[in-house]
């Protein structure tokens, strides 16, 4: 059961991983109105001296979810313990767990993929998530009988890139729900020179500025760009990063000048050229270029959606007018 939990130090993430994230809302970029209204609900909980009441995050992969979890929990001075969603395969898995919160109350559960629990253990976490009680039914036959186990008060922190896929008695569940947006290009700066920072690197604000452009507007998307130019300069015998090495990883990457890779270029070649510039169904569009439905719903139409080149319709997606001009591609009028 011990893989079930995993507490700040015993994470299965390297501590690179671990070491970027911040500690405080102070410290965090970005999610302005997210962190104000975080920085009271906490405030008052510490005031009254109570568990924060449960939250529920939810945006697209990459944005902060669970960095913010952890942030929450060292602003309640609380222990968390993380699980993802699919792994809690029946009541006993979460029992197991909720069984060892603090006994004082005050932990903090973390699920991610929340979205992706199995009924019969949504079900069971109902009754937790508001009396903090835990039944469990015992011998399902004639003899059947409900165990009930008396829990510390604690909060229920939840992530997920699905939200619409929660059932309406879970969401509705969580006194705290906050969306996670995508964050702009000074935002995404910043995050590349706290990265820089954390990795005793220095980059010119030229080189910042062009990671964070082609970063989607996704921290982890900036992080793991970062890594690779840094990666280009010390190959090269550099341990400052200029533009000029920017420019020449970003290249090799294949990371055009909007973040878009080869995965994006496909998915929208194929609209254009195969599908005429769509409408065309995502199922369709998944065979087409042998991706995963989910990853491109997930990852890649957010933010191809965010900057405008793609529509949503009835009838499929649609390229823009504005893909059109990025791949540099004559638009051809179709008929729906």
């Amino acid at each position: 059961m011990s893989r079930l939990l995993d507490a700040k130090k015993n994470s299965n993430e390297s501590q690179e991983e671990l070491s970027l994230r911040p500690q405080t809302l102070d410290e965090y970029v970005g999610q302005k109105d997210l962190k104000a209204n975080l920085k009271v609900f906490i405030g008052a909980a510490l005031h009254r001296d109570e568990p924060l009441d449960h939250i529920l995050f939810y945006g697209p992969p990459g944005l902060g979810k669970t960095t913010l979890a952890y942030v929450v929990a060292n602003e309640m001075h609380a222990n968390i313990h993380f699980v993802n969603g699919p792994a809690l395969e029946k009541p006993g898995d979460l029992g197991a767990i909720l069984s060892n919160l603090n006994k004082d109350g005050g932990d903090i559960l973390f699920i991610d993929e929340i979205h992706r629990l199995p009924r019969i253990v949504e079900e069971t976490l109902y009754n937790a998530m508001e009396d903090f009680k835990f039944s469990v039914v015992i011998n399902r036959d004639t003899s059947a009988r409900t165990l009930t186990i008396d829990l510390p008060p604690f909060t229920l922190i939840g992530a997920t890139t699905r939200a619409g896929n929660l059932s309406a008695p879970l969401r509705s569940r969580f006194g705290i729900s906050e969306k996670l947006s995508f964050y702009d290009i000074d935002e995404c700066v910043a995050i590349v020179k706290r990265t820089a920072k954390v990795f005793n690197t220095t980059i010119e604000d030229a080189a910042a500025l062009e990671i964070a452009k082609r970063s989607r507007g996704t921290p982890r998307i900036a992080n793991r760009l970062f890594r690779r130019v840094r990666d280009f300069a010390n190959y090269a015998g550099e341990d400052h990063i200029t533009i000029n090495d920017a420019l020449q990883a970003l290249k090799a990457l294949k990371v055009d000048e909007l973040g878009l890779d080869d995965v994006d270029i496909k998915y929208l070649k194929t609209i254009i050229e195969r599908f005429k510039g769509g409408p065309v169904g995502l199922d369709t569009l998944a065979s087409a270029i042998g991706e995963e439905i989910d990853n491109l719903e997930d990852v890649y139409e957010p933010y191809l959606l965010q900057i405008g080149m793609i529509d949503r319709t009835a009838r499929g997606r649609v390229a823009t007018e504005k893909a059109y001009k990025h791949l540099k591609i004559g638009h051809q009028t179709t008929l729906f």
